[in-house]
């Protein structure tokens, strides 16, 4: 029993180092970071996002901002009252679960001129299966 337990504790942490080695953090713009001129979503084209992936918008301090937002409020380049106002300069975000995220700067006309990202963020790249591990059979007893 205790050795069932021991595999799949093994299994479990594992899984766990696994999927955070496999995380990455993506710059946003890459070398451009987050500022107009740049075409976010031709840059966000070619990557995958994944849970336990973030995403760090670099940018400089009073010139610029990141706002979460939903779909229409990212067609309509709106900032809702209650949607935090990102404004450290280096604002990294964890991916914690899987589905669409809208990213805008609520600076000026930043957004309509097309400072904004949308992405998808799937599965951990990499699950490892964990079986079952069959529980030990008591040993034989001699007769």
């Amino acid at each position: 029993m205790a050795l069932s337990r021991a595999l799949f504790l093994f299994a479990l942490i594992a899984t766990i180092f696994s999927t955070m080695a496999m995380a990455k953090d993506f710059v946003v713009g890459d070398e451009w970071g987050w500022r107009l001129g740049v075409d976010y979503q031709s840059w966000a084209a070619n990557k995958v996002f994944h849970v336990g992936d973030t995403l760090t918008f670099n940018y400089v301090v009073g010139k610029d901002n990141v706002v979460r937002v939903n779909g229409s409020d990212f067609k309509s380049c709106s900032v809702p009252l209650t949607s935090p106002v990102l404004t450290s300069g280096h604002d990294t975000i964890l991916f914690t679960t899987t589905g669409r995220r809208w990213y805008i700067s609520s600076v000026a006309d930043h957004c309509s001129l097309g400072q904004k990202l949308v992405i998808t963020v799937l599965q951990p790249s990499s699950q490892l299966a964990l079986s079952p591990v069959p529980s030990a059979s008591p040993s034989p007893t001699p007769s």
